[in-house]
């Protein structure tokens, strides 16, 4: 009778301590939540287990090993990213395996200024590499069924956050950049508005990446997209600033010279008129509407306030631009030259 009654012990020993190792928390992490990336033709349950211990996933690696292999968790895994909570147990992380519950990976479009800008962002959230990104951008094959070609891709860019899962195809993730950007010119009435003030929207979206650039301040973003109008329909050159900056790939210039303004690039709106063959940054949503509500002057200049306070001064004549702009100048010159003082040593 002992016997039975130590054995019965015994197996309720080993059954809790089972139930422990299954049920109990299976991770080996202190973060609330780690992710590890199954790659492609490495779905076996060695390479499997390998890579999940290595990453510090789950504890007891031999204990999942057995439980998952019988539970054919690893028969039909797909390559993809997963993510595992902290104090998952183990059975429910087997089970993540088996059901091919894959996490999602977040695109998060900010201020981007140039194609290896996106195509650095998407190979560090997907599986693509930053090559492949770039070929795709620069083919107008690929690039065609979305309606842009490899200077006005950036048009399909509305800075949001997009969610798809790692191996995401490009075609898959540039289709719903295309179906984004259609629904934000389709709210508001925003096409319309564009057709009224003379441009389409992809053309919206270029003007409004130069204002981007131009200003921080919210309340001189339609007066300088005014400003811009007004030359656009004079045949007047732009002679915007940042497309310079853009076409010499140097957006830490303070200042734009002669020399500067003599680069050959069909970015460069001082050398040729009309608007640049695409955006040069992707502006917000908020700069798209300032763009789009304009208002209607009959402003042909600005220059930057004098007291260097972000804001800008606006003329409808060149006498009255050049006065202000001699005393910004001045305003500039004065603080590049106390600014140098005081990182002298």
């Amino acid at each position: 009778m002992k016997r039975f009654l130590y054995f019965l012990l015994f197996l309720l020993i080993v059954g809790g301590m089972a139930a422990w190792l299954v049920l109990g928390s299976g991770t080996a992490f202190t973060e609330k939540t780690k992710s590890f990336i199954v790659e492609e033709g490495q779905t076996d349950k060695a390479s499997v287990i390998n890579l999940m211990e290595k990453k510090s996933i789950i504890k007891h690696g031999s204990v999942f090993a057995a439980l998952a292999g019988a539970m054919g968790s690893f028969e039909k895994l797909k390559p993809g990213k997963y993510e595992v909570k902290q104090g998952e147990s183990l059975l429910n992380i087997a089970r993540m395996l088996k059901n091919g519950k894959q996490a999602q990976s977040k695109l998060i479009i900010t201020k981007l200024r140039t194609k290896e800008d996106l195509a650095r962002l998407i190979s560090r959230n997907f599986a693509n590499d930053s090559t492949e990104v770039m070929q795709f951008l620069n083919s107008n094959d690929s690039l065609k069924p979305f309606n842009v070609d490899s200077n006005t891709v950036f048009t399909l860019l509305i800075p949001d956050t997009y969610t798809y899962y790692w191996n995401t195809s490009l075609r898959k993730i540039f289709q719903k950049l295309h179906d984004a950007k259609n629904s934000f010119w389709n709210k508001n009435d925003r096409t319309k508005k564009a057709e009224d003030l003379g441009f389409s929207p992809n053309e919206i979206y270029t003007l409004a990446s130069i204002v981007e650039e131009e200003s921080n301040d919210e309340g001189d973003r339609p007066k300088i997209a005014s400003v811009y109008m007004n030359r656009l329909h004079r045949n007047m050159a732009l002679q915007a600033d940042p497309t310079v900056k853009f076409a010499l790939k140097d957006f830490m210039l303070k200042r734009i010279y002669e020399k500067h303004t003599q680069f050959q690039s069909p970015y460069n709106t001082y050398r040729n008129k009309g608007l640049p063959p695409g955006p040069i940054c992707t502006p917000s949503p908020k700069c798209l509407d300032a763009v789009l509500n304009a208002p209607r002057t009959d402003y042909i200049y600005f220059v930057a306030n004098a007291n260097l306070d972000g804001g800008s001064h606006f003329s409808s004549s060149y006498t009255e631009h050049l006065q202000y702009a001699k005393e910004y100048q001045k305003a500039l010159d004065t603080y590049m030259e106390q600014k140098k003082q005081n990182q002298a040593p």
